[in-house]
């Protein structure tokens, strides 16, 4: 069926909107079921029963709780294109009133074809009598042809093209978004049945993409991507409830991913994301998404454990090598916050998923036994050098500046959202970077103004943080902390130059182990491979006690477990309750342990 103007014209864009209300309304209450079954029913759950039979109930409540979810996804969706179709609609009927209301204050007649018909004007040049009147149709040219030099053209006749032009784009641009509309309503349905199988995930990852394709000029450009975090906080609160249950269902990574975000705004979106790009990764046969794919079913098998402190899914993403934040108590309301980076080899993979999250985890625990109001984040929000630390002439090859830099930006961003969002009129902030996390964390140090908030930084298994003193780091000496195991041999890299003098000699020498153990300590300075050791007392930070570690070199075999004990209260006690002790505010009861 044609579209015509009178159609276009008579539209009621009100019902789209009232249909869009109803589906707003029904996702509303997938949301709310979902809620009631993860906070209600499965706390209660894992808090009184135990055996098979609880096992079981837990089992169907997060089938039930996952089929809920996607049901307000998809009903989300719906809402969303049908208010964006109703939003395109109504700006091209305002397009064809305004050419309809100028065509009846000149007197004009619009037929039903399109075509437009306009009176006798202006005057001949010989007679002086009105110029006869016509008819403009779309593509034709009625009286714009050359005069002849005797008689000047109807002055009526370009006013009466235009207005036939404006309607014919008008309907023309209504039917062809009628027509993209209509495509992805067929495409928003559900599979038969109560049962929602990851291949269905699959499927709304493809609808949620196509909705925000089609929504982009109804909501997408709204979003304050270059705004301040303080900018997006208030842009945010500025929405009605409406405007953020869309953004919500069809923007969950933007939403998610915006530092500014309050902290369960954007662990509700990045949870609904988490299922969106667990669908998208899923049946991809290629390496990366298969590693990525295992890192996210880890996070979302701990969402879904109901762990202690709550988890708050901060970021989500497959760009790069992934990206994932999350927090172990909320940090808008904690009084005090820290944010780890991981350095080195790591990715968004399961052993991220497993012991990255577990270092945070550990850290809020730590720190809650000193002050219970307490969160602790790992921030991977960049991407590190995936050399695997075990090859130690391929480590020291990827380890330059260039991702340190990109990450030490997007780390500065994420910690003034979190000064932004935090509730506390003074909250304590401790920045905390591990491995080539701290060359990161020193590198946001150096943009303006230093990291925004925070109070403390802490620094272990550091090959260095790129400034030479702890007094360049814009906390002050008093407030830079430094874990150094005396098996770390991350910890005693040589600098560049005097790396290049120990390669030379194990070409000749032989096994890389005989490198690692002898020639590629450091050769009795200060000097690492991104700058002065940050244990070594030119440095000036205060260096806290930790244990020794397992040895680099022992008769089990070449181990590196030295670097990966700081936050494990099982392995190194005395280092997980010096960080604890930072992070909680009581950096003053740590004790100290001598430079090197």
């Amino acid at each position: 069926m044609t579209l015509t103007w009178a159609q276009l014209r008579d539209l009621k864009c009100g019902e789209l909107e009232g249909a869009a209300d109803g589906w707003g309304k029904a996702s509303n209450r997938a949301d709310a079921g979902r809620d009631r079954i993860e906070t209600q029913l499965l706390t209660g759950l894992r808090g009184t029963q135990r055996g098979a039979a609880a096992d079981a109930a837990v089992g169907r409540l997060q089938q039930m709780s996952r089929n809920l979810q996607y049901v307000y996804t998809e009903c989300g969706l719906l809402r969303t294109t049908l208010n964006s179709l109703a939003h395109e609609l109504r700006l091209q009927q305002r397009a064809l009133r305004e050419a309809l209301d100028d065509a009846e204050s000149l007197k004009f007649t619009v037929h039903a074809d399109g075509s437009v018909t306009y009176p006798a004007a202006g005057e001949g040049l010989i007679d002086g009598k009105p110029l006869p009147g016509g008819t403009a149709s779309v593509g034709s040219l009625p009286g714009l042809l050359p005069p002849s030099g005797l008689v000047a053209p109807n002055p009526n006749v370009a006013k009466a093209q235009d207005i036939a032009d404006r309607v014919a784009k008008a309907v023309r641009t209504a039917a062809e978004i009628d027509w993209r509309y209509a495509r992805i309503l067929r495409q928003l349905r559900a599979e038969e049945g109560l049962k929602v199988p990851d291949a269905t995930w699959t499927d709304a990852a493809g609808d949620a993409a196509a909705v925000r394709d089609a929504a982009r000029g109804y909501l997408r450009d709204g979003i304050p991507r270059d705004a301040s975090p303080a900018e997006r906080k208030a842009w945010w609160a500025g929405l009605t409830d409406e405007q953020r249950e869309e953004y919500l269902a069809v923007y969950p990574d933007q939403i998610g991913n915006l530092d500014g975000i309050p902290a369960v705004v954007r662990d509700a979106a990045n949870r609904d994301n988490l299922q969106l790009l667990m669908g998208k990764l899923e049946g991809r046969d290629d390496e990366k998404s298969e590693t990525q794919l295992a890192g996210l079913r880890e996070i979302d098998r701990q969402l879904r454990e109901g762990r202690q402190p709550p988890m708050f899914l901060l970021g989500i993403g497959d760009q790069g090598n992934g990206r994932a934040i999350v927090s172990f108590g909320n940090p808008d309301t904690a009084r005090n916050v820290s944010a780890y980076v991981p350095g080195l080899g790591t990715s968004l993979d399961e052993e991220f998923a497993r012991d990255d999250l577990k270092r945070a985890r550990d850290t809020a625990l730590g720190s809650r036994k000193y002050d219970s109001s307490s969160a602790a984040i790992v921030w991977l929000g960049y991407d590190a050098p995936q050399q695997p630390i075990d090859d130690p002439l391929g480590g020291l090859a990827v380890m330059g500046n260039e991702r340190a830099e990109e990450g030490g930006l997007a780390y500065g961003k994420f910690m003034s959202g979190l000064e932004a969002t935090n509730e506390n009129e003074d909250p304590h902030l401790t920045a905390i970077g591990h491995s080539y996390g701290s060359r990161t964390v020193g590198a946001a140090t150096q943009h303006s103004g230093g990291i925004p908030g925070v109070d403390d930084i802490i620094l272990v298994g550091s090959p260095g943080v790129g400034v030479d003193h702890a007094s360049d780091l814009g906390v002050g000496n008093d407030h830079v902390f430094v874990g150094a195991a005396e098996n770390d041999i991350v910890t005693k890299l040589p600098s560049k130059q005097q790396s290049v003098v120990g390669v030379v000699g194990t070409i000749a020498a032989g096994p890389a182990i005989g490198y690692v153990a002898g020639d590629i300590a450091d050769q009795g300075d200060d000097d690492l491979w991104f700058g002065r050791d940050p244990a070594s007392e030119a440095f000036g930070a205060r260096r806290f006690p930790v244990d020794a570690g397992p040895r680099l070199v022992s008769r089990h075999g070449f181990s590196l477990e030295a670097h990966s004990h700081y936050f494990d209260p099982s392995r190194d006690a005395m280092s997980a309750d010096n960080i604890a002790l930072i992070t909680s505010g009581h950096s003053k009861r740590i004790k100290v342990e001598e430079h090197r």
